[in-house]
């Protein structure tokens, strides 16, 4: 682990982060004093690898909500540098403004060139409060319709990126039309006659995610979380009482195991060990490797069967049940 990631350890990794330390310091004076601590050194790695595996590989809701709302958790822009060979960024949405909150533009990877759309957190307070956390307002709604329609005006894939806590739930974001604008988002996104790739990233929450999230094929982070609240919002509601949100997180069924389960998504991307800020680098090949794998699927299908397949695919999601059924 390094430096900056000891910043932000979360509870259930303080036990990693402080064997990790002692190893450290075993390797520092083993360097110091010209000592052989080499045996004592591998047992105690042996120890970390285990206690790693027992730890990352049982994680319960929660701590996958945590991993999902990391600081240093890659964003966006981030993924995208990564993942594309070349690629160029649009502003704004020719009505109002250019939310930051929202980015898009065009992109290359390999042969395959895309319009890609993502929301953006920031990667300091300061581009927090500038992004608004990655909760959009209308105008990065409208954007993201913009880029939609230069992509199906130029016959080009869209990859979606989400990773927002919802849409910016303000007043002012109401008064400019928040709910039509996502409204129209999905109106868009469901007869668009090109190719649409979903990644969630990070958080997937409620309207701001779906936003930007009907697709031919819902990708997502073995670590992300996809919901229409959240935990917190959850054990408000139900119990008024926010020490239920371990509860509330394992009731929502939220994590990428579940919703694959339930046939909300269609693909896990495997994360490092420890979450994808353990090695960005890792994590946006293998999400490169996932939309390459798909678009070579999704290119063979011709516009008319894209759009009733994808019709086809969110009709057949949820169940209910009548009195008649009991």
């Amino acid at each position: 682990m390094d430096q900056q990631s000891q910043r932000y350890v979360l509870d259930f990794e303080r036990p990693i982060a402080e064997l990790e330390r002692k190893i450290q310091e075993l390797k520092n004076l083993a360097k110091r004093e010209g000592i052989d601590l080499s045996e004592e050194i591998q047992r105690m790695e042996n120890r970390l690898q285990k206690l790693e595996a027992e730890t990352f590989l049982n994680l319960t809701p929660w701590q996958r909500v945590q991993l999902a709302r990391h600081p240093l958790r890659p964003k966006t822009l981030s993924l995208v540098n990564m993942i594309f060979d070349e690629w160029m960024q649009l502003h704004g949405d020719r009505l109002y403004s250019d939310d930051q909150a929202i980015v898009g533009g065009f992109g290359r990877i390999n042969a395959y060139r895309f319009v890609f759309i993502g929301h953006q957190k920031g990667e300091s307070i300061k581009e927090n409060l500038k992004r608004n956390f990655g909760m959009a307002h209308p105008e990065g709604y409208r954007k993201a319709n913009r880029l939609m329609s230069l992509a199906e005006r130029f016959g080009l894939p869209i990859i979606s990126f989400i990773d927002t806590p919802g849409a910016y739930p303000g007043i002012e974001a109401e008064q400019r039309g928040q709910a039509e604008a996502i409204a129209a988002n999905l109106e868009k996104m469901s007869h668009l006659k090109v190719p649409i790739i979903v990644v969630i990233i990070g958080e997937g929450g409620s309207g701001g995610a779906l936003g930007i999230g009907v697709g031919d094929k819902v990708l997502m982070l073995e670590n992300a979380i996809y919901s229409v609240i959240s935990p917190e919002g959850c054990a408000a509601i139900l119990w008024k009482d926010q020490t239920k949100v371990e509860e509330a997180a394992a009731a929502l069924k939220l994590t990428a195991q579940d919703l694959l389960k339930l046939g909300i998504i269609d693909k896990i991307v495997p994360e490092p060990r420890g979450g994808a800020h353990r090695d960005i680098e890792k994590t946006a090949n293998n999400i490169k490797e996932a939309i390459l794998e798909e678009i070579k699927i999704l290119s063979e299908i011709s516009p008319e069967e894209l759009v009733a397949k994808r019709k086809e695919k969110y009709r057949k999601m949820g169940k209910f049940r009548s009195n008649k059924d009991e």
